[in-house]
């Protein structure tokens, strides 16, 4: 066996990739374990070997040193913590030497001074170390930056509360430079450039003090005209602080955070609370949603204090927040808009102190839940006694509302909630009086504790209907599951139906075009009898030619006989000229038994299509009565709001045909081609899930792609087919139907781990697309920087913004901003062009603009 250790030895010496050497020693590590302790090696060894098993050559050379001399396991691994480093850089400069003496030598000194969890603290360590030398995403450094703070928060840890985290750990420069590089990566900016140290200790000391002025540190915009709103936002140096406080108070409150709330936390947020609602609410009977609407007063701000109080203990701390409500800089509102857009009226604080205050109301909702699910008589007097529904509710609680559990079959009132920042959802599998029951006491806990206003005027509706319940900008409604023999019928009533408008179309065709040869070949009958001796004496047209006025020009005198001909036939009911020249104008003209065949043919698939046969309904009937039906959730993406949306931005007609967006022409070709990417890039991203997506992909390629190009065309004045041919691949971007599904999965391959976390990419992953037109050219009498926070670079063009709509809470999501303040509407903005291209597409959102950088 020693023989066969040193055979390997040297094999390992020849080999040059850390790679390869690291591959080969584990294989040979197992191998050998298993010889030498056999069946007898205990399970701890085993998967200590296992995590030893994973790392480099070192670790695998003194672990077999160990092995030959019989040095206990405890041993072997604190020499190998001590010697990681040298092994190292002996392997580093290809100098192997004994493991067996490498191990005698160090041994002794690694038990005296590390134990078995440090060295196993050093393994995860050093893995660490490893991944940090890769490339990270945007929102991976982000999560870095925030790692670090999050560390200084733990060290305040003491006697159960917080301790002198502004003294610690705000008003400390790191936090602050930590802080100000998540802002920039919000930003899209390069972290490496201006980094202003000076002022971080300037600041940090201001706040260490208490001498931070923070009425020196916003600006206002208002509304022009009798009625003015207001916005007060913070200054770039403001905002840092802010972020810095955002970040501490989301160490310190997250991991208590409850399982209902989605909003702005790791792992969790639209798509989680949606599927929530979708996949784990099973068979509810009643659902309601609450509007809130209240402005953060002295009342509200001070009930959130005093619940920080019971995990913080710092008055600076306290005094901060409070200078920040006295300058009316928090921008913290229940309801007023939809939160996570990206709007700048939301402060950076906003999230997470909603999230603490609405905390009270998730704790509360679990003790209705056990009220009325597990404790109350009332409702309860009806099921049966045969087990605790006390202790069903808790188990059902430990293993996360598990649907397959054996007492969940037992349970028929069950009370659910879902809350995204401030919009909730509440849903009830019970009789209608216990819906009532339980909304009413949820809505005067938000009004008498919480001190919310609340819209009473919201119902409790049945799931089991076609108009369904808005939730965050979405659509949710029951539907009956269709059998699969239900299904082959309506598909077959489907390819009837579409054949049948498929020759529907084929026959206005031809008549059309019958219609207007007959229109050519009248209007050449009229030229001809100009003429003597090509003129028919005997024609109608002949006869009728007398009454022409002398003068009359032909065509004039052709628009008179179509006119009284139209009279005649009582045409002006008609819809458009093409039903005038196909059933006024050709098919009197067409042989009788063609047009009875045809219009016998459509009489009898619209019999097929309407209505079922016999044969259908019993095999139906049959079929109900063996299996029931199920009812499904379904998620329905707003297209109805999306079309209006269409309508008013200019990118469709009333008609809704699509149409050139005016406001845009004025910009680059590429910037026009990223506007209308990047509305599509949204509906891909927020409506994919839904169960309607198939319309969504229909206004894809028939209104947004169609309106790019009709743009494009009125820029360079081509025809719009020159215009698909010179920008193709540019226009690429914005997929036609059949390209939706490749550019879906380019768009998921693309993405990096961190980017999908809605808790880093809050306000960005669901900021609305904005509408913005050329104001003028940058020239260097008037120059102007980029007014995204942290970019140094030069503006080249100034954008005004428009806004376009202010939705009432909640708001739909249909690609667009759905609340911008309107304070900023005509607000002229620098952007260089990497940051309008951002903006376009949805990297970076209105909050990264700095609106007071032009004084």
């Amino acid at each position: 066996m020693e023989a066969d250790w040193r055979e390997e030895q040297t094999n390992l010496s020849e080999l040059q990739k850390p790679t390869k050497i690291q591959a080969i020693c584990t294989e040979t590590l197992h191998a050998r374990l298993i010889l030498v302790y056999g069946s007898s090696c205990s399970p701890r060894v085993k998967r200590t070997m296992r995590l030893l098993g994973l790392s480099s050559v070192c670790k695998a050379n003194l672990l077999k040193g160990a092995i030959l001399q019989s040095v206990n396991l405890t041993r072997v691994i604190s020499s190998f913590s001590t010697n990681i480093g040298k092994s190292a850089r002996r392997l580093q400069s290809c100098t192997y030497y004994s493991s067996a003496a490498a191990t005698n030598d160090d041994t002794d000194k690694g038990t005296e001074k590390m134990t078995l969890a440090k060295n196993l603290a050093c393994l995860v360590e050093e893995s660490s170390c490893v991944d940090e030398r890769k490339p990270r995403s945007r929102m991976g450094l982000k999560r870095s930056f925030e790692l670090h703070i999050k560390k200084r928060v733990k060290e305040q840890y003491m006697n159960g509360k917080f301790q002198n985290l502004m003294e610690k750990v705000i008003a400390n420069p790191d936090t602050l430079q930590d802080a100000y590089n998540c802002i920039r990566l919000n930003s899209n900016v390069d972290i490496s450039l201006n980094n202003d140290r000076a002022s971080f200790e300037t600041t940090a000391e201001e706040l260490c003090s208490g001498s931070f002025d923070v009425n020196a540190n916003t600006f206002s915009v208002s509304t022009k005209g009798a009625r003015k709103e207001t916005l007060v936002l913070p200054n770039i140096k403001l905002k840092i602080v802010q972020e810095a406080i955002r970040i501490v108070l989301e160490v310190v409150y997250k991991p208590h955070f409850s399982k209902i709330s989605h909003g702005c936390r790791s792992g969790r947020g639209h798509s989680t609370a949606l599927k929530y609602i979708n996949k784990e609410i099973s068979n509810p009977d009643w659902w309601f949603t609450f509007h809130i609407n209240r402005k953060l007063d002295a009342c509200v701000l001070a009930k959130i204090i005093s619940t920080m109080e019971d995990k913080i203990d710092d008055p600076m701390f306290y005094d901060i927040i409070r200078n920040m409500f006295d300058a009316q800089v928090l921008n913290l509102e229940f309801g007023g808009f939809s939160k996570g857009h990206g709007l700048p009226q939301e402060g950076v604080l906003s999230p997470i102190l909603i999230n603490i205050y609405l905390d009270l109301f998730d704790r509360e909702f679990y003790r209705l839940s056990m009220k009325y699910e597990a404790l109350d008589p009332g409702f309860l007097s009806n099921q049966d006694g045969s087990y605790s529904k006390l202790r069903t509710w808790f188990r059902r609680q430990l293993k996360g509302n598990d649907l397959n559990c054996k007492s969940e079959k037992n349970v028929s009132i069950r009370v659910h909630s879902c809350r995204f920042m401030d919009e909730i959802f509440c849903a009830v599998s019970g009789s209608k009086e216990l819906a009532l029951s339980f909304k009413c006491e949820i809505l005067n806990y938000l009004q008498n504790s919480l001190l919310l206003d609340v819209d009473n005027q919201t119902e409790v509706l049945p799931c089991e209907g076609p108009q369904g319940i808005r939730f965050l900008g979405y659509l949710v409604r029951r539907s009956i599951r269709e059998s699969p023999a239900m299904k082959a019928v309506h598909k077959l009533k489907e390819k009837v139906n579409l054949f049948a408008l498929q020759k529907q179309e084929a026959w206005n065709a031809g008549t059309i075009r019958i219609g207007k040869k007959c229109l050519g070949h009248g209007l050449k009958k009229v030229k001809e009898s100009e003429i003597k001796h090509l003129a028919d004496c005997n024609s109608i047209l002949s006869q009728i030619s007398r009454f022409r006025k002398a003068g009359m020009e032909t065509d004039h005198w052709y628009k008179l006989l179509l006119k009284i001909w139209m009279q005649d036939v009582k045409a002006k009911t008609a819809k458009s000229e093409e039903i005038i020249l196909s059933k006024y104008v050709a098919e009197p003209s067409l042989p009788q038994e063609l047009m009875d065949s045809f219009y016998e043919f459509q009489r009898r698939a619209e019999e097929y299509v309407s209505s079922e046969t016999a044969s259908t309904l019993a095999l139906l009937t049959n079929l109900n009565s063996s299996s029931k039906s199920d009812s499904i959730t379904e998620i329905i993406a707003p297209v109805d709001a999306i079309k209006k949306r269409l309508l008013r931005y200019g990118l469709a007609t009333y008609e809704g045909h699509p149409r050139t967006t005016s406001l845009l022409v004025l910009q680059d070709k590429d910037q026009i081609i990223n506007w209308f990417s990047g509305l599509v890039r949204r509906w891909l991203r927020w409506c994919s899930q839904c169960d309607n997506f198939s319309d969504v992909k229909l206004l894809i390629s028939d209104q947004v792609r169609k309106s790019c190009i009709r743009t494009l065309a009125a820029k360079y004045r081509i025809h719009e087919n020159e215009i698909e041919k010179r920008f193709d691949s540019q226009l690429s971007r914005i997929p036609s139907t059949q390209e939706i599904e490749q550019e879906m999965e380019n768009e998921t391959s693309d993405t990096q781990a961190f980017d999908n976390d809605e808790a880093l990419m809050y306000g960005i992953s669901y900021s609305g697309l904005c509408l913005l037109s050329l104001a003028r050219v940058v020239t260097q009498s008037r120059p102007c920087n980029c007014f995204v926070m942290g970019c140094p670079s030069p503006a080249p063009d100034v954008y005004t913004l428009h806004v376009m709509e202010r939705q009432k809470f909640p708001g739909w999501k249909t690609g667009f901003s759905s609340c911008i303040h309107p304070s900023l509407n005509k607000r002229r903005i620098g952007l260089c062009k990497q940051h309008l291209k951002d903006l376009y597409l949805g990297h970076i959102s209105l909050q990264s603009i700095d609106f007071g950088a032009w004084k």
